[in-house]
């Protein structure tokens, strides 16, 4: 086997999944990770409970962890970031930095997992009001709340009594130009929704959609689950503006099922962010000199026939870094980029000197 590790790039649930791959078909593995835990988003954005599966993100990541822990074929690395590169694979020299200095790594192959961030509602205008109105939150704030057993009201810490989620709040949209579906902003509205009537029977939920993308098993495992088990109203139409009138907050907008204008009181709005290109991915991109496909995402070479390998040998992507992606896509992205890896590697001690 190669004296050369792969070098993983990022320690969420792809980059945990390759480096588990790698040690699995007997290759050294070095796992740089910026935070100072493993785990990825699921972790540090405090996720009450996976989508759909409602499974706990620390016992899902926790097993992905303790799967690498103490492998003497594993070199973990964590409040580490990745600065430079020299050289092409499989003689990289990538130098990485932490607290105690910089340090050149030389490596193999890399593999690159540096996921996503979530869309800033503030670019949008403000025409949700979300840094306005302490009752508008994201996503993101109401999985903490969930997480910590107390979703309530932000003014006033009481049950809410009406709660809505406004869908693509930074996906599908021209004229801020994320011109993509987030993929899994409708699957976790359905399954907050779910946890929110779990928090607040009394209240009345309702999701305001442009179209509901659950695909494959979410449709009928959260979506439907909502609608019939829990109550939650569905609603098609775009909303146009949240303003305030009183203590309440206004939802308005037009319901295009029914093509009329709309305007209802809410305590609370959740609204449903999507997935931006990460910091650290634009600078892997950077640092490895890996083209980005039209969106800000490191692009690939073989679209859906080939998900993880840019234009550059021996550099791989996985996960969200390449495009909006759930755990799935990046559990199985994780596996694919460790095959072509550790073939890359291969090949190249097979040639001739």
């Amino acid at each position: 086997m190669s004296s050369k590790p792969i070098l993983v790039i990022g320690g969420g649930p792809a980059g945990l999944e390759a480096v588990r791959g790698i040690a699995d078909l007997g290759y050294q593995a070095i796992l740089i990770e910026k935070a100072d835990f493993l785990g990825g988003m699921p972790i540090s954005a405090d996720y009450a409970a996976l989508t759909p599966d409602m499974r706990s993100p620390e016992e899902a990541m926790g097993e992905m962890i303790v799967a690498i822990t103490d492998n003497p074929s594993i070199d973990i690395r964590l409040s580490t970031t990745v600065v430079g590169s020299k050289g092409d694979a499989p003689n990289m020299e990538v130098t990485v930095k932490n607290a105690g200095g910089e340090e050149i790594l030389e490596v193999g192959s890399v593999i690159v997992a540096t996921g996503f961030k979530h869309f800033d509602p503030g670019k949008e205008t403000q025409m949700y009001g979300y840094y306005e109105f302490e009752d508008v939150i994201t996503l993101v704030d109401a999985e903490k709340m969930l997480k910590a057993d107390e979703f309530a009201r932000p003014s006033t810490g009481e049950a809410p009594k009406t709660v809505c989620f406004i869908q693509c709040v930074g996906s599908r949209d021209r004229q801020i130009g994320n011109q993509w579906c987030s993929k899994v902003c409708c699957g976790i509205a359905c399954k907050q929704a779910i946890e929110v009537k779990e928090a607040a029977p009394d209240a009345r939920v309702f999701v305001f959609y442009i179209d509901m993308r659950t695909y494959g098993f979410w449709e009928d495992e959260i979506y439907w689950k909502a609608q019939e088990d829990y109550n939650v109203n569905f609603i098609r139409g775009i909303v146009t503006e949240v303003t305030k009138r009183g203590d309440t907050l206004v939802v308005k907008g037009e319901d295009t099922t029914m093509g009329r204008p709309m305007e209802v009181a809410m305590d609370v709005v959740i609204l449903s962010v999507g997935m931006e290109p990460s910091d650290g991915t634009v600078e892997m991109a950077d640092t490895f000199e890996l083209p980005l496909e039209p969106h800000g995402y490191i692009e690939t070479t073989g679209g859906a026939l080939n998900t993880v390998e840019p234009t550059v040998p021996g550099v791989f992507v996985v996960g969200a870094a390449a495009g909006p992606a759930d755990l799935e896509d990046s559990v199985s992205m994780g596996g694919s980029a460790v095959m072509k890896a550790c073939s890359f590697i291969r090949k190249s001690e097979l040639q001739p000197a």
